[in-house]
């Protein structure tokens, strides 16, 4: 059987070529750019993916699965209809090959989940479970973003987002969650989401397909969870930071590595160790704990596995030290997101200076929708350099609803945090070198690739 993805270079789509041709079928793809990280994975597995879009490509295919960026007028799209070859989303393509006869966990949040599905993934796979699994990022130590496994289980990254133009529900509607993992209800993916309610409204469809009695762990810090966690028919597990919650983070200090204990109550449960930084992934491991307590492991088996867990690339990922700074790559690019992993550095790293990047990139970040919370959570920082909003030709924001990074810039200047706005690659990595100090940590932050600029940091510091 031959398969054709178009738009190929998609995390979840390149993930899922790999489970494709992992699974024997014969595997082809275009995109609109070729580029890494997905080129290179791509590559390495033996699957063509060209650039542009050419009816050609599809002779001879049997099956066709389309990213959620392709547009209805894609001629590739076009000729695939013209020609009645059965075409399918990247999640549905996901449910109907590789879901079927397994177990799917799946972890569904606005911010968290790909942390979560890769420890989750992690667990399993350390403890000898031999999981299946498909992450919206790299997991350093298993390697690759997807595995077919062998085991009755099977990690999928539940994500909101719509699955394709001709399928506008959220992905996480395709993943028939066994049990489910809940870490964050807020409002995100302004592109495609209206208000907040709009948002609850998506996660309040993957509660109602759960199963009557399923494990849903649900982290009960975020209240919008609680919110739509209210009335579902799942057996619930609330965990988090909070005294509220029933399954709590406690004691957490960091000496290089973070130390918790998990406590049920005022009962200690088992003592945690995590090479990941900060009470974000703290309450990530709780999480992810509970979930794989109900596949059938020990607390203390499970926490072990943990122990050895060394993060997601692109998440609080230290890239390289040089002349005594430190610089860090990270993929946060929502207020909740950025507070928590500068809290994380902060405490990982005390007592140094601590400067963040941030490029507003995302769908939404690029909006004002978050202008005061920007403020809020860089605010944390010892200082801020803002970089210019991304542009997308194909999808041009209003002046009035576009992120101002100047005023920004303002607030933070009025809470006392020094800051800037930077235009350019070149010239943000000239003014972090320039200006940098022994024991700085750089933080560098976009859902982008931001022209591989804390590598290019890295480097300059090197040789300057």
């Amino acid at each position: 059987m031959k398969v054709h993805l178009i738009a190929a270079c998609g995390v979840g789509m390149s993930a899922l070529a790999g489970l494709l041709k992992a699974a024997g079928y014969v595997v082809t793809g275009s995109d609109e750019q070729v580029y890494p990280p997905a080129s290179t994975l791509l590559e390495e597995l033996g699957i063509p993916v060209l650039p542009g879009w050419d009816p050609a490509r599809l002779d001879g295919v049997d099956l066709v699965v389309c990213g959620n960026a392709v547009r209805r007028t894609n001629a590739e799209a076009e000729a695939a209809a013209a020609r009645g070859l059965r075409m399918v989303s990247m999640p549905a393509a996901l449910e109907e090959m590789f879901l079927a006869g397994r177990s799917p966990l799946v972890v569904a949040s606005t911010h968290g989940k790909t942390t979560s599905a890769a420890m989750l993934a992690w667990v399993l796979a350390r403890t000898g479970r031999d999981p299946g699994f498909l992450i919206g990022g790299v997991p350093r130590g298993l390697g690759r973003s997807f595995a077919l496994g062998r085991g009755p289980w099977f990690v999928v990254e539940g994500d909101e987002y719509d699955s394709a133009y001709f399928d506008k529900e959220p992905k996480f509607l395709h993943y028939r969650p066994d049990m489910l993992l809940l870490n964050a209800v807020e409002f995100d993916h302004a592109d495609i989401y209206r208000d907040l309610e709009h948002v609850k409204s998506a996660f309040r469809k993957l509660l109602a397909i759960l199963p009557a009695g399923a494990p849903l762990v649900a982290c009960g810090d975020f209240p919008h969870v609680r919110d739509v966690v209210a009335g579902t028919g799942a057996r619930v597990r609330y965990f988090g930071v909070g005294a509220e919650n029933a399954w709590r983070v406690t004691d957490l200090v960091d000496d290089g590595r973070t130390r918790f204990t998990v406590r049920e109550g005022t009962r200690a449960v088992c003592t945690v160790v995590l090479e990941t930084p900060g009470p974000i992934n703290a309450r990530n491991a709780l999480g992810v704990l509970l979930l794989a307590v109900e596949t059938g492991l020990g607390w203390d088996e499970a926490a072990a596995a943990l122990a050895d867990f060394r993060g997601v690339r692109r998440r609080q990922e230290v890239v390289g030290t040089a002349r005594g700074v430190t610089v860090i790559d990270d993929f946060a690019h929502h207020p909740t997101a950025v507070a928590g992993t500068l809290a994380a550095l902060r405490l990982r790293y005390p007592g140094r200076r601590l400067r963040a990047v941030f490029e507003p990139r995302s769908n939404t970040s690029r909006r004002r929708v978050f202008q005061e919370d920007f403020v809020g959570a860089l605010a944390a920082a010892d200082e801020a350099i803002l970089a210019a909003v991304f542009t997308k030709a194909n999808d041009p924001i209003p002046p009035a609803e576009r992120l101002a990074p100047e005023t920004i810039v303002e607030g933070l200047g009025a809470r006392g945090v020094p800051a800037r706005t930077i235009d350019g690659v070149p010239a943000i990595r000239d003014y972090l070198v320039g200006t940098a100090r022994p024991d700085d940590v750089i933080v560098i932050m976009s859902n982008g690739a931001f022209g591989g600029l804390p590598a290019l940091v890295v480097d300059a510091l090197g040789t300057a």
